[in-house]
């Protein structure tokens, strides 16, 4: 049974009824009505922190969706499944190709920095202050592309970037 149907929240039961409605009427083949119901369902997985179902279905996704915009969000998301497992490796690959195909996508570009803050951050813990230094410079070359893209959020980050001199 496809997730769509085993949803027992009034939210995800509407969106999934509104998205089904919007599928059937939008002149739009096969295989892209497949790749979004593929990428609904992993974003439901994925809300509900079943990790390796939001996986399978975000990578079905990408073997049928063809627009680049839409494939960035399918790479964004798995990136963010692997960020929240700890394979910070593996989350920035998967970031850097949703950048390569929307570099506007200013969610990215933040959790791109983030990672690199965090490695930054481990590498003062080991007291290597060169490579935190590198590390800290990434990061805050990401957080401001982030912010010109999106300039009232990562308030944070603009504080980090101004108390660190980074700005």
């Amino acid at each position: 049974m496809p997730r769509s149907q085993k949803n027992d929240n009034f939210i995800d039961k509407t969106f999934t009824v509104m998205a089904d409605i919007v599928l059937k009427i939008l002149p739009t083949s096969k295989a892209e009505k497949q790749a979004f119901s593929y990428y609904r369902d992993g974003m439901s997985a994925q809300s509900e922190g079943e990790y390796a179902e939001a996986l399978e279905n975000y990578y079905e996704a990408l073997k049928l969706e063809e627009d680049p915009y839409d494939r960035s969000y399918i790479l964004y998301n798995i990136g963010l499944i692997y960020a929240s497992n700890g394979e910070y490796i593996k989350a920035l690959e998967y970031y850097h190709q949703a950048l390569d195909l929307n570099s506007q996508l200013p969610q990215a570009l933040n959790n791109v920095a983030v990672i690199y803050h965090y490695q930054g951050q481990k590498a003062l813990e080991a007291q290597d202050t060169d490579l935190a230094n590198s590390m800290f410079d990434r990061a805050s070359e990401y957080w401001k592309q982030a912010i010109r893209f999106a300039p009232n959020n990562y308030i944070e980050a603009q504080n980090w970037l101004k108390t660190t001199g980074r700005a």
